[in-house]
């Protein structure tokens, strides 16, 4: 018995070890930005992968005037809201209407919605923009959020509709009969039971929404109107690349969206583990 135990503890060891040595791969690029934002200029070109011997605060101080962080900040906070709320809204009922009307038109409309999930974006960038700039919300923020809203759909109706097939029907069938209407019956019974897939659905396009840099790119040329990955950008010119203000507003671009992936990452396994494998 000792020496099967023994066989077994082995690789477990091995795999646990190799998964360390994988996580600090992963981690590497981290301790490049994070080391290097407190260095000087001169100090990142001469050896980058050295630790810093002067910690040079200011760096933050001036990416902070620079980018004009605040409002870059509110920018990417109102921008990632508003299409976390529209796509957790509007996804949510389409799913629901989906799977509990399996029609012809429905199930063809869901085979499109997951077709449309492995074209690449590239592929549609013209067509978006000339799109957005028909409806007239060409650099706005309301032509951003609705183009997220439009690529974001795909993705977000699968996970809802698989999460849908594991809701009993027969509490809603109970609650028909109690008088509620559909409507009632979809936010008073469904919604509250989808909770997990709707806060996993939120992290998900968070961490897509505010990290994002082509599509802004794309649809906003006001300087007012940069989000935090466009406000970065602007330290990479032609010529000169200022990699001293560049990384240190890199660190204050992803630390909001980290501290909320951390706090929120309990629900991720959980909902996509109900909305992706069910029925």
């Amino acid at each position: 018995m000792e020496t099967a135990a023994k066989k077994y503890k082995i690789p477990l060891l091995l795999t646990e070890l190799l998964l360390i040595l994988l996580a600090l791969v992963f981690l590497v690029p981290f301790y490049f930005l994070l080391a290097n934002s407190v260095k000087s200029y001169s100090a990142i070109l001469s050896d980058s992968a050295a630790l810093p011997t002067a910690f040079q605060w200011s760096n933050y101080a001036e990416a902070w005037k620079a980018t004009a962080f605040p409002h870059a900040f509110l920018n990417s906070l109102v921008v990632t809201v508003a299409s976390n709320i529209l796509l957790a809204f509007l996804c949510s009922m389409s799913a629901y209407k989906m799977v509990r009307n399996n029609s012809l038109y429905n199930r063809i409309l869901y085979i499109a919605l997951v077709a449309a999930m492995v074209i690449p974006f590239q592929a549609i960038m013209i067509p978006l923009v000339q799109i957005v700039s028909g409806l007239g919300v060409m650099d706005t923020t309301a032509g951003l959020i609705l183009a997220y809203l439009g690529f974001g759909a795909p993705m977000t109706v699968f996970l809802f509709h698989g999460f849908v097939k594991s809701v009993p029907i027969d509490i809603e069938e109970a609650s028909r009969v109690d008088g509620s209407s559909p409507y009632g019956t979809f936010f008073r019974i469904v919604l509250p039971l989808m909770q997990p897939i709707i806060v996993t659905v939120i992290i998900l396009n968070t961490l897509w929404i505010w990290n994002d840099y082509l599509m802004p790119s794309l649809i906003l040329q006001s300087p007012e109107l940069r989000t935090i990955p466009i406000a970065t950008y602007s330290f990479f010119g032609q010529y000169t690349k200022q990699w001293d203000l560049a990384l240190p507003g890199l660190v204050l671009g992803i630390t909001p969206v980290v501290i909320f992936f951390l706090l929120m990452q309990k629900y991720i396994i959980e909902g996509i583990a109900q909305g992706s494998v069910k029925g």
